[in-house]
């Protein structure tokens, strides 16, 4: 009796540290494969909503992701938050364009301002579209936007790059406060790095020749927008070059008279019938707020861009996609300019 009590004894000492060992092996593993979050990497998501390019919307975006959309992805050295959307999808309601992009949950006026930074890169945008249309082989990448009014966009922070370049531009439009019918409404552009807005090809598949300063697909910069007393400060900075920055009045309109208007935006958009003035006071007294992310300009109406007939895998296999990754971003108050 007293061997086999001794048996039993070994056998259960054998078989708690065989299960023991298995229980240890299985919590390891389970440890390493850890999730990471969009909100993990840049903790500002509590102050924001997210349209994707699927429709899908939401504003509970800490510890959400949405895989093809809006998900955390690492190059080797850093996690980055990528927004992708395709050419065609389900856009709001008052755009032909999707959207990956946050949109900010809190409302202000330019009198007290707001500040909106982001250092991130462009990894793809729209290899489809027409050469003559502006917004062709483009994504907006910031944006001050309107929620009263005709609630048009004084900001728009946009990388573009025509197929077949390496080197592609950053600009930012500003969207006139129309008075009046806002039919008439206009965009004035004013390059960063490369071309603005007004720089288009010959023909829709023609294409005007590289621009020298221009910024790559991948290549690293920052923007910082900062609305302080009613004028816009913007400051633009990219590894091996001095930062460029800009001014804005928000509260007084450069554009109040037909005669005021830059020769930009009469080769634009006369023929589109656009022929607006801005009301004198611009923005003044209206509620905004920042949106970032990946707003896509592509799509099969304006830019006749190819979108497979809407099909969002077929167009992230064949390029009929934008694609924007940042690593750090922040929103907040606005803060005295130095």
């Amino acid at each position: 009796m007293e061997k086999w009590l001794f048996v039993f004894v070994v056998l259960f000492v054998v078989f708690s540290c065989k299960n023991s060992s298995k229980t240890t092996i299985e919590t390891t593993t389970k440890t390493d494969d850890v999730i990471i979050f969009p909100s993990d990497v840049i903790p500002f998501m509590d102050k924001w909503k997210i349209l994707l390019g699927d429709g899908s919307k939401t504003d509970a975006l800490l510890k959400y992701k949405k895989k093809g959309f809006f998900y955390v992805e690492n190059d080797g050295e850093t996690n980055w938050v990528v927004y992708k959307t395709p050419n065609a999808g389900i856009t709001s309601p008052n755009s032909s364009n999707t959207r990956t992009e946050l949109g900010e949950k809190k409302r202000w006026i330019p009198e007290i301002g707001g500040k909106l930074t982001g250092t991130l890169k462009v990894e793809h945008v729209s290899t489809t579209g027409d050469a003559t249309v502006s917004s062709s082989f483009s994504v907006v990448v910031g944006q001050i936007h309107s929620d009263e009014g005709h609630k048009n966009e004084p900001l728009k922070i946009y990388f573009k790059k025509f197929p077949g370049h390496t080197k592609g531009s950053v600009f930012w439009n500003y969207e006139i406060n129309t008075k009046g019918n806002n039919s008439g409404r206009w965009d004035f552009s004013t390059s960063v790095w490369g071309y603005d807005f007004s720089v288009v090809g010959a023909d829709s598949d023609t294409y005007p020749k590289e621009p020298e300063d221009g910024i790559a697909l991948g290549e690293v910069f920052t923007y910082k927008v900062n609305v302080y007393k009613g004028i816009m400060y913007l400051t633009f900075t990219r590894g091996g070059h001095e930062s460029v920055k800009f001014t804005k009045n928000l509260l007084k309109s450069d554009f109040s008279k037909r005669s005021y208007r830059p020769q930009q935006v009469t080769e634009i958009y006369t023929l589109r019938g656009r022929n607006g003035v801005e009301q004198e006071n611009a923005y003044a007294g209206e509620k905004q707020f920042f949106k970032q992310g990946a707003y896509n300009q592509a799509n099969e109406k304006s830019t006749k861009s190819e979108t497979y007939k809407g099909d969002i895998a077929k167009q992230y296999e064949n390029g009929s996609y934008a694609e924007v990754w940042f690593k750090e971003a922040s929103v907040g108050l606005s803060t005295p300019p130095l």
